[in-house]
């Protein structure tokens, strides 16, 4: 997003955003942002990346209810770089792919929401013209409102963890080569195709120039977060009723450090990794945690640990380990990590 964009937008939504130097004191750790991603409106036959409309008509609804601020994802990333503090219940909507329905029926319900969001898009099908994407013209024409901000999602939606270095920096950088040469401005924030990352590919990230970059885990963004692991909640059929959306908006940073592993790409036919982190400060209750929904026995630990022992080796493919601890007014902290077997669909 260019700086006059950033700064039209801002001046409708948060006044502050291009006021001048940050603040003394840093803002808390868990003044974070909840981060939403969606794929495809109204493609019922294929409800994995899909939102029904009736489903999406009702999430702008409960966003419109004035307890929430939806931000741009690059003012809230600016933010906390900065150390700035972010208003109650910031999120961001982002979309990735670039489908047409998108164009055809997502940007026309945001935009008469009036919410900003960011759609990250994968180059390739544009260049290509293929069937169910949209095009270069409309991409641009999405871009020229004030509410749309563009990101990178690689080029040909590769698994970057399949990939050779060179092959996967390849993907990276030519994604946004091809998106500043078509759009004429910087693209800044990138998101990984299928969510996959490992320390490889961050760093790959990072050296590319981008200022952040989003998985697919749960959680909400808290302030020592890792800028090239940042979570955000998928939507879809499945996981697009309210109770789950609620649940999603609701939710508190649980912020952590000292992960363990550190790496989230796993070696196929590896021991089940020991998965664990250390809270920054003791949470409101006790932590629980998830692997495909199903509870996980938590080792016993020094106070502030969190260790999981995993029950078995991981299978090629998406793995996703949810840990949630009691928050605040019924609400839940909450930190996830996706874990990758190279090999997986």
């Amino acid at each position: 997003m260019t700086w006059r964009k950033h700064c039209l937008m801002a001046a409708a939504l948060w006044p502050m955003c291009c006021a001048g130097p940050p603040a003394a004191a840093e803002a808390p750790l868990d003044n974070g942002a909840v981060v939403l991603m969606y794929h495809r409106f109204g493609e019922d036959s294929l409800p994995e990346t899909n939102i029904r409309l009736a489903q999406f008509e009702a999430h702008l609804a409960e966003l419109a209810d004035g307890r929430y601020r939806v931000l741009p994802l690059s003012q809230i990333v600016e933010a906390l770089n900065r150390g700035t503090a972010l208003p109650p219940r910031s999120l961001a909507i982002t979309i990735d792919d670039a489908f047409l329905s998108v164009y055809r029926e997502g940007w026309p319900r945001l935009r008469a929401a009036g919410l900003p969001f960011t759609l990250f898009v994968a180059s390739e099908p544009l260049d290509l013209g293929l069937p169910g994407y949209m095009s270069w013209d409309q991409l641009r024409e999405m871009a020229a409102d004030a509410a749309v901000d563009i990101g990178a999602h690689s080029h040909t939606h590769a698994h970057l963890l399949d990939l050779r270095a060179a092959a996967a920096r390849d993907e990276i950088v030519v994604s946004r080569e091809r998106l500043e040469a078509e759009l004429g401005e910087a693209i800044d924030l990138f998101a990984y195709p299928f969510g996959e990352f490992g320390l490889q590919v961050q760093e790959l990230t990072r050296a590319a120039g981008f200022a952040a970059a989003f998985g697919q885990q749960s959680g909400a963004i808290a302030r020592n977060a890792d800028r090239f692991a940042l979570p955000r909640f998928a939507l879809n059929e499945r996981y697009g009723d309210m109770e789950r959306f609620r649940l999603a908006i609701e939710a508190l940073p649980l912020p952590v450090t000292d992960l363990r592993p550190e790496d989230a790409l796993v070696p196929a036919g590896a021991p089940p990794p020991l998965v664990g982190f250390k809270l920054v400060r003791p949470s409101d209750g006790p932590v629980s945690c998830f692997l495909g929904g199903s509870a996980l026995p938590l080792r016993p630990a020094d106070p502030g640990n969190v260790v999981v022992q995993l029950p078995e080796t991981l299978a090629p493919g998406r793995h996703r380990i949810n840990c949630t601890a009691p928050g605040p007014e019924g609400r839940f902290r909450w930190f996830g990590r996706q874990f990758t077997v190279p090999g997986g669909e």
